[in-house]
């Protein structure tokens, strides 16, 4: 079974190796079709600390890290700000 793959921005740094990313999707309003948007935050392993507070990650799911660490950075970008 193929791991998930999400794009989100990183929210928090302040942890040894864990980053915490804003992961946004848009649905649809079942009733009045509307595109809503919908957020949740995941706690990444960032193993390297590469990633800071505004970069836009990549995360994949992994196996258990912790009680809350479900995902893996793997690749991590820059932001403008």
């Amino acid at each position: 079974m193929p791991k998930r793959v999400m794009q989100g921005r990183a929210l928090r740094d302040a942890k040894d190796k864990t980053v915490s990313v804003l992961v946004e999707r848009s649905v649809r309003h079942p009733l009045y079709e509307k595109f809503m948007k919908r957020s949740k935050k995941y706690l990444a392993h960032d193993e390297n600390n590469v990633s800071k507070e505004g970069d836009i990650v990549r995360i994949r799911e992994a196996r258990p890290i912790s009680k809350r660490k479900r995902f893996v950075v793997v690749a991590g970008s820059a932001s403008d700000g």
